[in-house]
């Protein structure tokens, strides 16, 4: 075991964990924001997508001793109240069905409009390539990443 202070959601998290554990099981067993799902364990699947440093990453397999002084925001931490655009976006389309992939796709949606406002059609397919979802709502997902970048563009807000 060893002692880590991690900066998640904005608060230093100071946790006692084998250097090579997952960030998805520190961030869900050791503090306890269980909002990053575990999907295939490999970063194939996207669910347990998380920013590092403002980047979108699997965290499933970045091991702790690989954060350093970075910067980790889960999904908990993109907005308290559920105003971010993405998420008001999500809601507004009602993309999730079973919901298990949906903190993944909305953490690289914001990901991507924090980065490029105005997506093409192929920067969102590029973007969000690699976040699966068992119950094929990708249309709605491309409709509300769409939605997000209106209500992002006008607020002025991607992160």
């Amino acid at each position: 075991m060893a002692n880590f202070e991690l900066l998640v959601n904005g608060e230093r998290r100071a946790v006692d964990v084998a250097p090579d554990t997952p960030l998805l099981w520190v961030l869900r067993d050791a503090i306890g924001l269980v909002g990053t799902k575990f999907g295939c364990g490999q970063a194939l699947c996207g669910a347990c997508t998380v920013h590092v440093d403002g980047r979108a990453r699997r965290s499933c397999t970045l091991p702790v001793s690989q954060l350093g002084t970075a910067a980790v925001t889960t999904i908990e931490g993109l907005s308290r109240d559920g105003s971010h655009p993405v998420q008001r976006a999500w809601v507004e389309i009602d993309v999730p069905q079973c919901g298990w992939c949906q903190a993944g796709q909305i953490m690289s949606t914001a990901a991507l409009l924090a980065e490029r406002p105005d997506p093409t059609d192929a920067e969102i397919g590029t973007a969000l390539n690699g976040n699966l979802c068992r119950c094929g709502t990708y249309t709605r997902i491309r409709r509300a990443v769409q939605r997000a970048a209106e209500l992002t563009r006008a607020d002025g807000r991607a992160r």
